[in-house]
């Protein structure tokens, strides 16, 4: 079980895989070490899986290790995330002090 230490690295995996297989697919990617959601979207892709870590290289392992190995798994392009915004974030950043 991963327990939050610190800052985390977010990794954005999208992954097409074999279509007659996703519940699986997402179900096996789910249970990885290190992923912490897995959505099932419309579009290009057929997945996005959020990977949550401490170090850079965690998120090779987890991806290259281990999620483009699962079986059904076709294709895969991680997004490193730099700077996360929350909707407090948001609210912020676009208000204009008319309270």
């Amino acid at each position: 079980m991963w327990r939050y230490r610190g800052p985390m690295i977010t990794a954005i995996v999208f992954v097409k895989a074999d279509v007659a297989r996703i519940p699986e697919v997402a179900e096996a990617i789910a249970s990885l070490e290190g992923v912490s959601e897995v959505y099932s979207v419309t579009g290009q892709i057929d997945l996005i899986a959020l990977v949550r870590v401490r170090e850079h290289e965690d998120v090779a392992t987890v991806v290259a290790d281990r999620l483009n190995k699962v079986d059904g798994v076709t294709e895969t392009e991680t997004h490193i995330a730099f700077r996360t915004y929350s909707q407090h974030d948001l609210e912020s950043a676009f208000s204009i002090g008319l309270d």
